[in-house]
């Protein structure tokens, strides 16, 4: 690969995921630039890729996806205990049907957490600093050791999610550590456990989305379904590897790069029991997403290719409601405005059950 910006390959179609080794990364020297050149013009092409010799340990990934599992076969008033709608923060379980992506419902159910922060108040502003707090957990003695072993996987992706942002920043000509500046004091990086059932006939497990953060770090267990569009329009199957992350990037990095490097769009149908676990690396919530200082030939990559100039944002509740389709938003200065347009737009009712103040859109 190993392509200038701007060199004439904004003409390519994707038609299979590009694979990366991050092997070639660890071995230093000239083979890591190459890499991380590889990496960004994958990025730049694809937005999505499947990174193999990771580093995380099979062992560490069975057991997590084994309490997982386990959680999800928990009869429903059990998994109520740590329902989203008791948290202000919106962490916790929800049933199938409880998200919105472009204001279609989603078939999944599927745990949400993030990193902990010390709360907020409740009425402080920006209100996107409400976000910060602590996640929830079933009582240990209901599912023994499925806080610790999800926890440690968080941890085990936060790190290695950083060292991807290295990546990046290398290949995009900036310090390795461009983004670790840019990420503050108090990181928010968020994770879904999902469970899929087959998705019924004219629905999606989850509709066609951009995601918020940075990048996304997904492992499937075993079951497709996950699906990209590419440059014509058409959906291209993501295969499920057991040795392999699916890396996509998220707005934030569209943002900054000025559109070099671009949020792609995907979503998930299944006709089968579908277990994965999503990622999403970000910042604290007040970090800027100003644009980086980057070499003009960026841009100029940009300005020659349709594709990336046009790319949009994901729209906010209220265009959503005017009938404006789901790429139609433009991009947010703060990590945190972006963050609270998510659950604006994903979870009105939660967001008017816990902040009546916030104005309802529409």
């Amino acid at each position: 690969m190993n392509q200038l910006p701007g060199s004439g390959l904004n003409d390519v179609v994707t038609t299979k995921i590009p694979v990366v080794s991050m092997a070639n990364w660890r071995a230093g020297g000239a083979q890591r630039r190459d890499f991380a050149a590889d990496v960004v013009e994958a990025c730049h092409q694809t937005g999505f890729l499947l990174l193999v010799d990771h580093g995380v340990s099979e062992d560490l990934i069975k057991r997590y996806f084994n309490a997982l599992q386990m959680f999800f076969a928990l009869p429903a008033q059990t998994k109520a205990l740590m329902a989203k709608s008791k948290s202000r923060h919106f962490r916790g379980w929800e049933a199938i049907g409880a998200e919105l992506t472009n204001n279609q419902v989603d078939y999944r159910e599927q745990i949400d957490l993030s990193a902990e922060h010390s709360p907020r108040p409740a009425d402080v502003a920006p209100a996107y600093l409400r976000l910060d707090g602590p996640n929830q957990w079933l009582p240990e003695e209901v599912l023994p050791g499925f806080r610790e072993v999800v926890t440690e996987y968080f941890d085990t992706m936060v790190a290695l999610a950083n060292e991807l942002m290295g990546v990046i920043a290398v290949g995009l000509g900036t310090a390795e550590d461009t983004f670790t500046r840019r990420f503050g004091e108090r990181p928010l990086g968020f994770m879904k456990l999902i469970s899929y059932p087959p998705t019924p006939s004219g629905q999606a497990g989850v509709n066609g989305h951009h995601d918020a953060g940075f990048l996304t770090l997904l492992l499937q267990h075993g079951v497709g379904g996950l699906q990209v569009e590419n440059e014509r329009g058409e959906w291209i199957d993501v295969p499920p590897r057991d040795d392999a992350f699916v890396v996509n990037l998220g707005e934030m990095l569209q943002a900054m790069t000025g559109n070099y490097l671009v949020a792609t769009n995907h979503r998930v149908i299944t006709s089968a029991q579908r277990f994965s676990s999503a990622y999403f690396h970000g910042p604290d919530l007040r970090a800027s997403l100003e644009p980086l200082d980057l070499d003009p030939s960026f841009a100029q990559a940009v300005a020659k290719s349709p594709r990336h100039s046009s790319a949009g944002f994901m729209a906010k509740r209220e265009q959503l409601l005017d009938g404006s389709e789901g790429l139609a938003g433009a991009a947010v200065p703060i990590f945190g405005e972006q963050m609270w347009n998510y659950y604006l737009r994903s979870y009105p009712d939660l967001v008017s059950a816990h902040y009546p103040e916030v104005p309802a859109p529409g």
